[in-house]
């Protein structure tokens, strides 16, 4: 009995020797983790020369999972790099310093996850300058997966939007930004919505099951291409939208892009502008100036490849005195295009039957409009284009970017033009003056309100629902009590 004791003894010391052994030899012996990969900045050979990135710090803040991002954010300064690791994070995070760079960890397929449950606005929300957002999935938020508001000097790329409400990526009223390697769906307005920006470059995109696939409006020199375009309602949308600050949409270039099978069901928001697109629009020019489309690839799109209007296309809408409505200098260059047109709605049918064609056109042109111009238009199905000129042997591949040589300068800015610019990357995205976009007319507003800024400044920290024809409008609250009364002045000011 004793023997056994004993040997039972020996056996249990050699067994928590082994274990003590396993435990500090995996300790000091395992491998160290891979180390999180370098920022992706795509300096490869597609990629060019731009000059919108900040200068860095090299500071680098970690966010892991259980951690929020918005502390570093509070923590950090202009030129630091956060990087965030893969794990869900539940919050909105707003951005009004300058020179931050956000970055996704990406390892072992595992993103970094964004989720506003459906009860958050938006994923990010940015309003500094050479702002840069990167590898990140966010989904299931109910205004926007990121928006700008007159931040300049911007880079967004390489994301995973899905089902983020009204739009996906959202600049507004900024300059020098880079929209590139997304991937979007599900949103209820524009995927990718620049707004009344300049100098903005979009490409290499997939964008599908939206609404609008790319909406440029209301902008100055925009590049839209090497984009995959499919499944919308809408494929590219280029307007100029009555009722905004900025009333003239030119110098846009749509080259190099596939767009096919735009035929899904329009589930806009009804009376916003996009809900008023047909199902099978391939790409729609509206209003806009000196916008030419090369070498696209269009097909399958059910109502029409390439449709060119004025404001007419808006319907009942009321007409902005300030906004020329006529798309003038539109250029057609070489585009391959195919299959378009196989189920028409009932007005273009009608239009068609002129031609004793039952078919929809490749390229329909309706409105007024002039000094437009098509090259060699026997190669597709038209209607509408008997006053386009023959384009001369031109091309835009001298136009490599649009985006500037040197950083936009950020402004200097008074009261008067903290409440304009506010007004101008935050509210005229939803309100316009006389017309419905996603929130009532600023006429409708003024009345309301009349002599009560404090009012308007006091509603928009905590909004209600009031009308159930419109959406929640999210609260403002991270605008300062200063910002918030001059927007609200400037709203209530405005006469047009």
């Amino acid at each position: 009995m004793k023997r056994l004791l004993k040997w039972t003894g020996w056996l249990l010391l050699a067994g928590v020797v082994f274990g003590a052994g396993f435990l500090i030899g995996g300790n000091f012996l395992r491998k160290p983790p891979p180390p999180p990969p370098m920022p992706t900045f795509f300096s490869g050979a597609e990629s060019r020369d731009v000059n919108i990135e900040g200068e860095r710090s090299g500071r680098v803040i970690d966010v892991k999972e259980g951690q929020l991002i918005q502390e570093a954010v509070m923590d950090a300064s202009p030129g630091d790099l956060i990087r965030v690791f893969p794990g869900t994070y539940h919050e909105t995070v707003y951005v009004d310093k300058s020179n931050l760079t956000f970055q996704g960890v990406i390892q072992h397929g595992k993103w970094p996850v964004l989720d506003g449950r459906d009860s958050l606005n938006d994923a990010f929300l940015y309003s500094g300058h050479f702002i840069t957002i990167e590898n990140f999935t966010m989904q299931n938020y109910k205004g926007n997966g990121i928006m700008g508001q007159s931040g300049n000097n911007f880079v967004v790329r390489n994301n995973r939007i899905i089902n983020t409400g009204v739009y996906g990526i959202f600049p507004q009223f900024g300059k020098n930004g880079l929209i590139e390697r997304n991937t979007l769906s599900g949103i209820a307005d524009a995927a990718i919505y620049v707004g009344m920006s300049d100098h903005i470059d979009v490409r290499f995109n997939e964008v599908f099951e939206n609404v609008a696939g790319i909406e440029i409006e209301n902008c100055r020199h925009a590049l839209v291409e090497y984009n995959n375009v499919y499944n919308n309602t809408g494929g590219i949308l280029v307007f100029i939208t009555p009722g905004l600050p900025i009333k003239t949409c030119r110098d846009v270039i749509v080259r190099n892009n596939f767009v096919y099978n735009n035929n899904h069901e329009n589930f806009g928001a009804p009376g916003s502008i996009v809900s008023f697109i047909p199902p099978g629009s391939g790409m729609v020019i509206m209003a806009a100036d000196d916008v030419t489309v090369e070498n696209n690839i269009i097909y399958g799109n059910d109502n029409v490849g390439i449709a060119i209007t004025d404001h007419a296309f808006l319907g009942s809408i009321p007409a902005d005195p300030e906004s020329e409505p006529n798309p003038d200098r539109v250029v057609l260059l070489d585009n391959l295009m195919f299959n378009n047109g196989n189920n028409p709605v009932e007005e273009v049918k009608v239009l068609m039957a002129t031609k004793f064609s039952k078919r929809g056109p490749d390229i329909l042109a309706i409105g007024g409009g002039e000094g437009s111009c098509i090259r060699d238009r026997a190669r597709y199905r038209t209607f509408g284009l008997d006053g386009y000129a023959d384009c001369p042997e031109i091309s835009t591949a001298d136009v490599l970017s649009y985006l500037l040589p040197e950083p936009a300068p950020e402004d200097e800015r008074t009261l008067h033009d903290l409440g304009k610019l506010t007004w101008y990357g935050v509210c005229s995205g939803c309100h316009a003056y006389n017309i419905r976009l996603i929130g009532p007319p600023v006429n409708a507003l003024q009345a309301m309100y009349k002599d009560n800024p404090q009012g308007v400044a006091d509603y928009i920290v905590n909004p209600e629902k009031r009308r159930p024809d419109f959406p929640e409008m999210p609260p403002q609250n991270y605008l300062t009590a200063e910002t918030r009364l001059e927007v609200a002045r400037y709203m209530l000011e405005l006469e047009e």
